[in-house]
């Protein structure tokens, strides 16, 4: 059975580029009948908090990515303790004690020598004696002991990759304070879990290398990897500075539709067009990650409305949402499919339909030309009162018409603005029977 994961840490809400790597494991799972696993990386116990664990919940449940399990790994610790006392019993895990200033003097030397700034492995050569001196007035950290060889694999997007284990520093995989960091973690909770498949970012790739030996040394089968280009802003921008302000809650908030934005996300970055998709199922369907590839990919913030327009403007009055709306806003049953019909092609967000409500029962502010002052005066004067019947525009513009001798846009317009108090909007002889209150006659 295919398993795949969603690892976020608990640390802040999530955004656009957490979303991206959401949906690709969703998709692969849902589109093979698979698992699709929810596992909070929270062992940052200082940062984690409960309310980004609600949030992250919230959001997937708005998206509809529903998961099939939650895991935490703050429950898994006797685990991870472990593993890592196998892996020091095999050599693999190794004490360290070297502090960051200490380390990246390392760094600085190595670069002006024209080295890779590699760890150099000092604290192999440390015996007994010495580390319990050191550990005297400084606590130890655990790194993992890489073979150097190569770190073969074919990726699921960026095609075959090989990395020499000899370019990449032994990765800490145990912090002095005990924390358990994300690539041992990771690695056990995969080999554990059966994870099957895995879509992340490109700037985990080193991340993937040295979790294949991880998993290897423990006796586990790596799973297949993938990793997507990263999103850039829309002037290729990194989008890191902006990630506060595309947070998944504040895009809904705004009225983002959540179709809009999984229509654009699934496609965003392959060689497929953008196709505004019905349901999840429709996106499953067409999903391959063979159409992806590496280069950064541009995402605008701006490319949702026309979606969000889209889906909009086409959901029928008896869907749950736009029910629950007109409810809301206090539509009468028996007018709301009518209403429906001409406000739905005028609005972008949902959320919009309220102002055209708002005209139907309230009645508008005339919106009067100065030129058409005098005239629009008389036109209202011979303005019946509501309530309106299907034929009420055109009896009333043909009236004035033989009153004024006014015709065309000249007619039309002056005669618009006045009932609606706008210069655009649905066919007049569609909006005007839903008007409850005719307009008040300008002040002279």
């Amino acid at each position: 059975m295919t398993v795949t994961r969603f690892a976020p840490s608990p640390t802040g809400y999530l955004h656009i580029g957490n979303l991206r790597t959401a949906l690709f494991n969703y998709l692969i799972a849902r589109k093979t009948g698979g698992q699709f696993i929810l596992r909070l990386d929270d062992t940052d116990q200082e940062r984690s908090k409960q309310e980004y664990v609600d949030g992250i919940k919230t959001d997937l449940e708005w998206l509809g990515l529903e998961w099939d399990r939650v895991e935490r790994q703050s429950e898994r610790l006797e685990r991870y303790a472990e593993m890592a006392d196998m892996l020091r019993a095999e050599g693999r895990f190794y004490e360290c004690f070297e502090s960051p200033t200490e380390l990246d003097l390392k760094r600085k030397k190595q670069l002006n020598m024209g080295k890779p700034p590699v760890y150099d492995r000092a604290a192999l050569a440390l015996d007994a004696a010495a580390r319990e001196e050191l550990r005297k007035d400084r606590n130890g950290y655990w790194r993992f002991r890489l073979d150097l060889e190569r770190i073969e694999w074919t990726d699921g997007i960026l095609g075959d990759v090989s990395i020499d284990a000899a370019s990449v520093s032994d990765p800490v995989l145990i912090r002095a304070d005990g924390q358990v960091l994300y690539t041992f973690a990771s690695s056990v909770d995969d080999m554990d879990m059966g994870v099957t498949d895995i879509v992340r970012g490109s700037d985990h790739v080193t991340n993937t290398a040295t979790q294949v030996q991880i998993i290897r040394a423990m006796g586990g089968t790596p799973p297949a990897f993938a990793h997507h280009s990263l999103l850039t802003g829309p002037q290729g921008e990194a989008l890191s500075k902006r990630l506060g302000t595309l947070s998944l809650r504040d895009l809904r908030a705004q009225g983002v539709e959540r179709m809009a934005l999984l229509s654009l996300l699934a496609r965003l970055g392959s060689s497929q067009p953008v196709e505004l998709r019905a349901d999840l199922d429709q996106i499953a369907e067409g999903f391959d990650l063979n159409h992806f590839g590496a280069a950064p990919t541009k995402f605008d913030a701006e490319d949702l409305w026309p979606l969000t327009r889209a889906h909009v403007q086409g959901l029928p009055v008896t869907h749950a949402e736009v029910a629950a709306k007109l409810a809301e806003l206090g539509v009468p049953a028996e007018i709301a499919p009518a209403f429906w019909e001409v406000a739905r092609a005028n609005i972008t967000r949902l959320e919009d339909v309220g102002d055209w409500w708002a005209l139907c029962r309230d009645g508008a502010t005339p919106l009067v030309d100065p030129e058409d002052a005098e005239f629009v005066a008389q036109a209202l004067t011979m303005l019946p009162p509501p309530p309106y019947g299907p034929s009420a525009w055109a009896d009333w513009t043909a009236a004035v018409k033989e009153a004024t001798g006014r015709k065309g846009k000249g007619l039309f317009m002056p005669l618009r603005k006045a009932l609606t108090g706008r210069g655009n909007g649905p066919d007049m002889s569609a909006l005007m029977p839903l008007l409850q209150k005719a307009p008040q006659a300008p002040a002279a």
